[in-house]
């Protein structure tokens, strides 16, 4: 994907609407989809398809109308992320994350940082990666009294290398407690590793960060006054938040799968020449018109479980911060964890049994069958779908509601 490939909206109105806002998101996915394979197996730093994204507003989606946003609601969000998905997995992802990083000072932040960092995103267009890896311990931070110093190193840093701002996060020591800012991404003290080579989502540049005696005032240290943090059931939404967005990005990554499947079987597949006369496509053939029906079903209902969940954790997100509890943020905790297993479920099995229902045929490198599987397979490692269940499972016997941690 070149820049002369970008398509430009310039001319075009500002989507105004959730409809409007998801059909430039469908004519985004257009744009990825048509050489999502070949971009795949190329590997380069995905810099023209953020300028895509930055072309057609989508960065902004949820940015203030006063600064130039779309001041749209997450359910919308959610829905762009899935359609972006369709067309490139890695490039949902880094879209989700974006949406996730650029909200989480409003869910943590003061007044003065909320307002600060909505203006400065918004206005710009900037994009948000993540140096946020919980399970990493080794980035510090020290207080030198008016400024805190961050030194050291996370293994995991999606989209920061093609970011403009970076949302870092670290321990303080002496403490212990975790403390988050908001830093340009380009920069002295900031070193990108460059070793992201998976599976799949090879797009989300997710690989190693080093930074080096990067300091910021106290002041932009997110939601510390007077260098103490006031938590709050509110302040915890990002990490059922950005599972959402996982949900989402799964189902983007299934229905690419089966679209590319169904394309494939009307134009490729042929009928097994040993299982009755009269057919002359797969498309007759009973065994491919089950399987298509088995899975059509399955990702209709994981996508209706997933819109449920979406808007009961939206309606969260959009609340004033006192007036969330714990209660509330469980109930809809745990509506997140059952969408996120079920579309790991579904997806996979979508992503996998195309293949039966495309034939040999389709294996070829060429058709690109197996990035979708690749992509899917890689992200729903993030962390363990059993623990998914146990949440769902203890509210559904026990009446227990999840403990926010870094992954619940």
């Amino acid at each position: 994907m070149s820049s002369n490939e970008i398509p430009r909206w310039a001319d075009q109105p500002k989507p105004s609407t959730p409809e409007e806002w998801i059909a430039r998101a469908r004519a985004v996915a257009r744009v990825l989809a048509a050489d999502a394979v070949q971009r795949d197996r190329e590997g380069a730093p995905p810099t023209a398809e953020i300028r895509l994204l930055k072309e057609s507003g989508l960065v902004t989606l949820l940015g203030p109308a006063e600064h130039g946003g779309g001041a749209q609601h997450w359910t919308t969000a959610c829905r762009v992320v899935r359609e972006v998905s369709a067309g490139d997995g890695s490039i949902g992802q880094l879209l989700g994350h974006h949406y996730v990083w650029a909200w989480a000072m409003r869910l943590v932040g003061t007044p003065a940082q909320i307002t600060e960092v909505d203006a400065l995103y918004t206005t710009h267009a900037h994009f948000f990666g993540g140096v946020v890896n919980p399970r990493d311990h080794d980035l510090i931070v020290a207080d030198e009294g008016e400024t805190l110093l961050y030194r050291g190193k996370k293994s995991f840093s999606t989209g920061a290398k093609v970011s403009d701002l970076l949302v870092v996060e670290g321990t303080l020591e002496p403490g212990g407690q975790s403390v988050f800012t908001v830093v340009p991404a380009r920069q002295d003290g900031i070193t990108f590793g460059d070793d992201w080579d998976n599976l799949g989502q090879r797009l989300t540049v997710s690989g190693s960060v080093e930074i080096t005696d990067v300091r910021v005032p106290w002041s932009a240290a997110a939601g510390y006054v007077d260098k103490r943090f006031h938590a709050s059931a509110f302040s915890t939404l990002h990490v059922p938040a950005l599972h959402l967005v996982f949900a989402n990005l799964y189902l983007g990554i299934a229905q690419a799968a089966l679209r590319a499947g169904v394309a494939y079987t009307r134009g490729h597949t042929r009928a097994w020449p040993y299982g009755g006369e009269g057919k002359n496509s797969g498309t007759e053939e009973f065994y491919v018109l089950e399987g298509y029906g088995d899975l059509q079903s399955k990702l209709w209902a994981a996508e209706t479980l997933t819109d449920t969940a979406g808007a009961s954790l939206a309606q969260l997100l959009h609340s004033d911060r006192d007036s969330v509890t714990r209660e509330m943020r469980g109930r809809a905790a745990v509506l997140v964890s059952a969408a996120k297993q079920r579309t790991i479920d579904v997806g996979l099995e979508v992503a996998n049994r195309i293949f039966e229902l495309t034939g040999a045929r389709a294996t070829a490198n060429a058709v690109g069958l197996d990035l979708h599987w690749r992509n899917l397979r890689t992200h729903s490692l993030h962390d363990p779908v059993a623990y998914k269940r146990v949440e769902v499972g203890r509210y559904a016997l026990l009446g227990d509601l999840p403990t926010p941690s870094p992954y619940t």
